[in-house]
């Protein structure tokens, strides 16, 4: 007998230390309050309740109404339901800072990334690459040269062209040039090049005129170099270009693995020639520019407005979780990767079930499929594909 009180005595005063320590734990915070960085944080460390399921609703900042209709739809119903309700948690997913960049100044409107226009060269031609006047000129190796770039404002690409060789008597080489939109096959447009027809000389390029139409914003286009003889190209590393960017209308970037149709994977990142644009509808982007102030003080005001409907929404529902991160559809996986930490430190829980708010969640069928499907057990990663029809 004495033996079996040496043994549980530590136990009891183990469980008893255990409950006392609970008891002057501080009640966990509650998931809301937007733009407060301190009340996101992922807090309390100890879980209060277990769910079977939980529910992450991936919402917008503004999407009061998208909320309203489904706190008023399949979340009523469960809010209602006798048995459903004590089993699963649902909360919007919401980012805690609003863009502070209105939608009319940013790169792209899923972005939260300004629009830096400064001084852009209107009614004229622009060469998008220059060589330097001391560079040397000289063949390379390579048989195909590409290089990507972003259009930010649109802009109207006039002709395309290659580099020569000064040491060269007139023009003598077999070249086409071929500009694609980012990973298409098909070239929006060709020029090719050869003695007879070497189209017009500008600086130390040969120039070919295109068909011209309007590369929209946010347009990714590559440029590939191809020559057609056994003596490869005229290139240029593009540190040692001169990319004249309009005022800041366009971006050159770095061809990224997919980014270039299958064929030109083995081409090499450069410059062999350039192209000649123009910038279209120069009026409204100074107007843009001029109004843009006024319209940022505008946006900031707007933002205020949301942040205090957001915290009156909360207070009011106490079903949303703030994450620490700007709202963009760009932000979309750190958005859904901070309301994951936050339902692991916080929520104890069978599954995870993610969802946006657009969408309409039958949760007795979810039920019964996880019964079929014996997803009860732990590992598990359980989705759905659809095959979408282009008719």
């Amino acid at each position: 007998m004495r033996n079996w009180l040496v043994l549980l005595c530590p136990c009891v005063l183990g469980a008893a230390l255990h409950l006392w320590l609970r008891l002057r734990s501080p009640p966990p915070a509650r998931a809301s309050g937007a733009g407060r960085a301190d009340q996101l944080a992922l807090l309390p460390q100890w879980k209060s309740s277990h769910y079977d399921v939980v529910v992450g609703v991936l919402s917008a900042r503004n999407n009061h109404e998208l909320r309203n209709v489904i706190r008023s739809t399949w979340l009523k119903h469960l809010v209602q339901h006798p048995a459903l309700s004590q089993r699963v948690l649902v909360k919007f997913i919401i980012g805690a800072h609003g863009c502070e960049v209105p939608v009319e100044d940013r790169e792209d409107p899923y972005s939260c990334k300004l629009l830096n226009i400064t001084n852009p060269v209107l009614n004229q031609e622009i060469e998008a690459f220059s060589l330097l006047e001391d560079a040397s000129s000289g063949l390379s190796e390579d048989r195909v040269v590409s290089v990507s770039f972003r259009v930010l404002y649109p802009i109207v690409i006039t002709s395309l062209g290659v580099f020569y060789d000064a040491s060269d008597v007139g023009f003598q080489r077999n070249i086409t040039v071929k500009l694609y939109q980012a990973e298409q096959e098909e070239a929006l447009f060709i020029a090719r090049f050869s003695p007879p027809s070497c189209g017009v000389q500008v600086n130390k390029l040969w120039y070919k005129p295109v068909e011209q139409f309007i590369l929209p914003e946010s347009f990714e286009g590559t440029i590939v170099w191809e020559s057609q003889d056994l003596q490869g190209l005229v290139s240029r590393n593009l540190h040692k270009v001169t990319v004249n960017d309009g005022g800041g209308v366009l971006r050159v970037i770095t061809a990224g693995e997919g980014a270039l149709p299958h064929e030109f994977m083995e081409g090499v990142e450069g410059v062999a020639g350039g192209f000649i644009y123009t910038i279209q509808e120069g009026d409204a982007l100074l107007k843009n520019l001029h109004s843009r102030p006024r319209r940022l003080l505008d946006h900031i005001s707007n933002l205020h407005e949301e942040d205090a409907l957001l915290e009156e929404e909360s207070s009011l529902y106490d079903d949303i979780v703030f994450v620490d991160v700007v709202d963009t559809y760009r932000n979309v996986p750190a958005k859904l990767l901070n309301f994951y930490k936050w339902t692991v430190e916080t929520t104890s829980f069978d599954l995870l079930l993610k969802t946006d708010d657009d969408c309409y969640i039958d949760l007795e069928a979810a039920f019964n499929r996880i019964a079929l499907k014996n997803l009860d057990g732990p590992n598990f990663w359980w989705g759905n594909l659809f095959l979408c029809s282009d008719n």
